[in-house]
């Protein structure tokens, strides 16, 4: 037999209430099996690859002290928890598990399930008992209401992570298999290399605009790693850059730069306006990825990932607002002019995530940023402008 077997340490495992000491469990991932074997090594995240011949040299896999399990993918009719399902992210990832076959996705709104109450969240996880645990619920805003409610950003974020990560360790029986923590791109420093490695974070100050929040993500990595660390919880965080999509905020004033772009060109298409005005010079460089780009992301992080550091998630592709603007314009239909006001800030020069390491696993983009742009402006149009 060709294949291989791989013996995953600390770094590969799930809670010590489910990979006792002298015991085996054997994950099934496609052609590759994944072994944990307890007592792991506390913070390794190293891989020993055998013959998987040899598998009969480290004892019965048959016997009772072995534990055969499938991978995500495998085990689409087992609970998966979607905190956040009404979100930009969270309903990306529900529409995605739903396409993939999924049967069995727990999902609850604010009034069904406060995530800030930590009793609540605990009553849930007994009851419920989910094998899977996706945290796509956050508070989360732009520049104006992260300057006017620190307080909510900073509070509102650490208990809902908290709260989900701390009750998933402790679901009666180690029910939770696996639990994957989604953060932001603003967890970098305001001066971080370009393209911005996984490397570069706590290395410098925050971007002070949005430094509340960005504490919050941190702790939520730092939380998934300490737990995974002392207790074996199989949590992992994945970072994604600018999102857009179906289910984005176009508030006017909460908004961020994509929707509010295609919110200010929609409304001067409707009124007839002659010209739209946006700030600075167009220069500056940024990344942007489909939110359904990342649901297939997290499925695929789900399915092969089990590593301490967190791993970035982007498209890989720069645009100039210029040329972003110049896109939504012509997706929109605006037929009047687009100008620059240079005595505006341009903001940040460049702003991109370096995501190699989720490419060198064989992760890949999909959707180019003119059809996702096409798709988010007729789901606006559906769902914002006729309601």
């Amino acid at each position: 037999m060709n294949s291989d077997l791989t013996i995953g340490s600390s770094d590969n495992t799930s809670s010590p209430a489910r990979c006792k000491p002298n015991r085996i469990r054997i994950f099934k991932l496609g052609p590759i099996h994944l072994v944990c074997i307890a007592p792991p090594r506390q913070g390794s995240g190293d891989l020993l690859r055998l013959p998987f011949s040899r598998i009969s040299e480290m004892g019965a896999v048959e016997s009772e002290a072995t534990e055969v399990i499938g991978s995500f993918l495998s085990d689409t009719a087992v609970k998966v928890f979607i905190a956040g399902h009404r979100g930009l992210v969270g309903s990306a990832i529900h529409r995605k598990l739903l396409a993939l076959g999924f049967t069995n996705l727990l999902l609850r709104t604010h009034s069904e399930l406060d995530l800030t109450r930590q009793a609540d969240v605990e009553a849930f996880f007994a009851a419920e008992r989910p094998r899977y645990v996706i945290v796509a619920a956050a508070k989360v805003g732009g520049i104006h209401a992260n300057s006017t409610y620190p307080a909510d950003f900073i509070s509102v974020n650490l208990q809902i992570q908290t709260n989900i990560i701390d009750a998933a360790l402790r679901c009666a029986g180690g029910a939770v298999r696996k639990l994957l923590f989604l953060g932001s791109s603003c967890i970098y420093p305001k001066l971080a290399p370009q393209p911005i490695p996984e490397s570069a974070l706590l290395s410098g100050p925050l971007e002070p605009t949005n430094e509340w929040y960005a504490v919050a993500k941190i702790s939520g990595i730092k939380m998934c790693q300490a737990y995974r660390i002392q207790h074996g919880l199989d949590a992992i965080s994945a970072m994604p850059t600018n999102l857009y999509g179906p289910h984005d905020n176009f508030h006017p004033e909460n908004s961020h730069v994509l929707p509010a772009l295609i919110r200010r060109f929609h409304k001067a298409k409707i009124s007839g306006a002659k010209e739209v005005v946006v700030w600075g010079t167009g220069s500056p460089l940024r990344e942007f990825l489909h939110v359904d780009d990342l649901a297939d992301a997290v499925v695929f992080l789900m399915d092969w990932y089990s590593g301490l550091e967190h791993v970035n998630v982007g498209s890989g592709k720069e645009v100039t607002i210029k040329g972003l603007a110049e896109m939504v314009k012509e997706v929109v239909g605006f037929e009047g002019d687009l100008v620059w006001d240079s005595t505006k800030p341009d903001g940040t020069p460049r702003k991109l995530m370096d995501s190699s390491k989720l490419a060198g696993m064989g992760w890949e983009a999909k959707i180019p940023l003119r059809q996702g742009l096409a798709d988010t402006y007729k789901w606006y149009v559906d769902n914002v402008i006729d309601h």
